[in-house]
């Protein structure tokens, strides 16, 4: 089967048009994101009052209760022989949660509507990324993988925009946030989630293919054992990256603002997706692995950094930094997973990498914010603590990649 209409001799314009539909569709639905979500753990903490293991286990039970979902929307994805219906109704199923959280006035209210927007994202990330690899032959998948988390990043920079644009109107150098202002941006949002569901519906196309007569499930029957050893060494990794709620949190108690909060954000998200194509773009050439271990490298120091900061400018240039290891990690990382399993079973590989990384990220929040704040009549470790901790896992975590022999199929 050939990708449609694509020549891997091409630049930008013979791309296939469902990696620019897909595109589009991540540019929207970050922009309203991106506006809600990178505010949510400040009104937890500023509004609500909510301590940061509460807010560990929001944001680790939301992606970890997504996680099952995203390994049973990829394994149907490959039964049913499509991909885009999946796709168009976790996108649906999220823009219809995210406004909800205008009526939130407690911790049990905003878990609830995180939990309903993490099931739109595991309904739709499998299927989603298994038909970017689909419509893309091998030798370009990191381009499109790259290009598209730059769409999805470029949006993340805009919503960050709108919400400081909001938030400067309604409360100009405060240094926590409010009812209203949140009120407000969440209203807002509603708009570009609403359009990127539309996008997505009437311009993607599934690729045509021979629906899968078994799938692997939790068990991975019959996925290759090299993806396993793949998942396990993720699993590492992820264990110490905690939600990022808690780099938000760490720039507050430096001494940054929100709408200092927000231009940071907006820093990391221009980074971000500058680095995704290029990095994309170079794992075509000179490998996979080597990309993700220089990823993970550089998060180790980034780490580091955050838990040395002093000042608020610190943090800001940190956080800056980190887009670097975003860019090229997320995107190098899914074409990986695209080159280590056979093209009948990519929904459910997909499926399972994304539910590995969202499984780790429920102890790796819980354990974040229990470092932090303690729990109990235990007072914790302090601010650095998880930081420190993130670092070392990351480090051990790039110790068994450099070992580990990936074969493609």
């Amino acid at each position: 089967m050939q990708p449609d209409t694509f020549t891997t001799t091409g630049g930008w314009r013979s791309l296939p048009r469902n990696i620019w539909v897909m595109t589009a569709t991540s540019f929207l639905t970050d922009i309203s994101s991106e506006m809600v979500l990178n505010l949510l753990p400040l009104f937890l903490a500023n509004v609500l009052g909510i301590k940061t293991n509460v807010i560990g286990l929001i944001e680790g039970t939301a992606e970890s209760l997504s996680s099952l979902l995203k390994i049973v929307s990829g394994s149907l994805s490959d039964r049913m022989g499509q991909r885009k219906r999946l796709a168009v109704a976790g996108y649906g199923i999220s823009a219809l949660a995210k406004p909800l959280l205008y009526f939130a006035t407690s911790w049990f209210g905003v878990a609830f509507i995180r939990f309903l927007d993490r099931v739109g994202k595991g309904v739709r990330t499998a299927p989603r990324d298994a038909l970017i690899a689909d419509s893309t032959p091998p030798d370009r998948r990191g381009f499109a993988f790259g290009l598209h988390r730059a769409g999805d990043t470029l949006g993340a920079v805009i919503g960050v925009g709108i919400a400081l644009m909001i938030v400067l109107a309604n409360q100009s150098g405060a240094v926590e946030l409010g009812r209203t202002t949140f009120q407000t941006v969440v209203l807002f949002s509603a708009i570009p989630g609403v359009l990127a569901v539309v996008v997505l519906a009437f311009g993607a196309h599934d690729q045509p293919r021979t629906p899968a007569a078994q799938t692997p499930g939790l068990a991975l029957r019959g996925l290759p054992s090299s993806f396993k050893t793949f998942l396990l060494i993720l699993a590492l990794f992820t264990l110490g990256n905690s939600a990022d709620a808690f780099l938000l949190l760490r720039a507050q108690e430096r001494g940054l603002s929100v709408p200092g909060v927000l231009l940071m954000l907006l820093t990391f998200n221009l980074v971000y997706a500058f680095v995704s194509v290029v990095a994309g773009r170079f794992s075509d050439r000179v490998g996979r692995k080597r990309l993700i271990l220089i990823g993970w490298a550089v998060y180790a120091l980034l780490y580091l950094g955050f838990a040395l900061a002093q000042t608020a400018w610190q943090v800001w240039a940190v956080y800056a930094a980190y887009g670097i290891y975003y860019g090229m990690f997320d995107g190098t990382a899914k074409a990986m997973v695209a080159d280590l399993v056979p093209a009948h079973l990519r929904g459910s590989a997909y499926g399972v990498y994304n539910g590995v990384i969202a499984l780790a990220a429920l102890p790796a929040s819980l354990l974040a914010g229990i470092l932090w704040q303690g729990i109990g009549g235990w007072a914790g470790l302090g601010a650095s603590a998880p930081f420190i901790a993130g670092a070392l896992l990351a480090g051990a975590a790039a110790l068994l990649l450099t070992i580990w022999q990936p074969h493609t199929v």
